[in-house]
């Protein structure tokens, strides 16, 4: 919790999200040491979870009041995809790895999580039939939003994606306005997996 109160969060319902779901409930067994660190897990596929501050400073800025209708592109294993759900009404979330969705499931299932749709497929094509989105959060980089993502959050939302080619980005918060996305400020630097997909880079 110090982490991410010297990142800078001060939304308490999302520090209280944080205090409320085990993290060591959503890493591997083997990395279980480094569930309560500022840092990346190993998840499997050259995969990681995102760390909890940098998580943390992304769902901030999506301004969550409780009735939002979500969209998280990357589930990893769910830690993530916990706090929205206990942060908006509901949310679709896009896994690529059929195993770790699966794992995914059991560990939301296990916190008694229901309000997720979580979907295996191709994020960067977002889930057309479930939009649209009060807001986005995509947990991979590209270097720019791809079109379908753009499209499927509304107008007045917000989109919040790592833009860069992978290992080196801007997380930057959109808006979306009546005539397209409107890149409202850089969060932070980081570093993160590619987005890989038809819209994204080549699987």
């Amino acid at each position: 919790m110090r982490a991410l109160r010297t990142a800078g969060i001060r939304d308490e319902l999302l520090l209280q999200a944080v205090r409320a779901t085990p993290r060591r409930d959503f890493v591997p067994a083997e990395h279980a040491g480094l569930a309560y660190a500022d840092v990346p897990v190993p998840i499997g596929h050259e995969q990681v979870t995102t760390q909890p501050s940098l998580s943390a400073l992304m769902i901030e800025a999506l301004g969550l009041g409780g009735a939002e209708h979500i969209l998280e592109i990357g589930t990893g294993l769910g830690f993530q995809t916990a706090l929205l759900a206990r942060l908006a009404a509901d949310v679709v979330s896009v896994e690529m790895l059929p195993d770790i969705a699966a794992r995914a499931r059991r560990n939301l299932a296990r916190q008694g999580i229901r309000t997720v749709d979580l979907r295996v497929g191709d994020g960067s094509a977002g889930v057309p039939d479930r939009a649209p989105y009060d807001a986005i959060l995509v947990s991979a980089a590209f270097p720019e939003v791809p079109a379908p993502l753009a499209a499927q959050v509304r107008t007045g939302g917000l989109l919040v994606q790592p833009i860069g080619p992978g290992g080196r980005e801007d997380v930057v918060c959109f808006r979306r306005t009546e005539s397209g996305l409107e890149r409202l400020r850089v969060l932070t630097a980081a570093r993160f997996v590619r987005l890989r997909g038809r819209y994204g880079f080549p699987s």
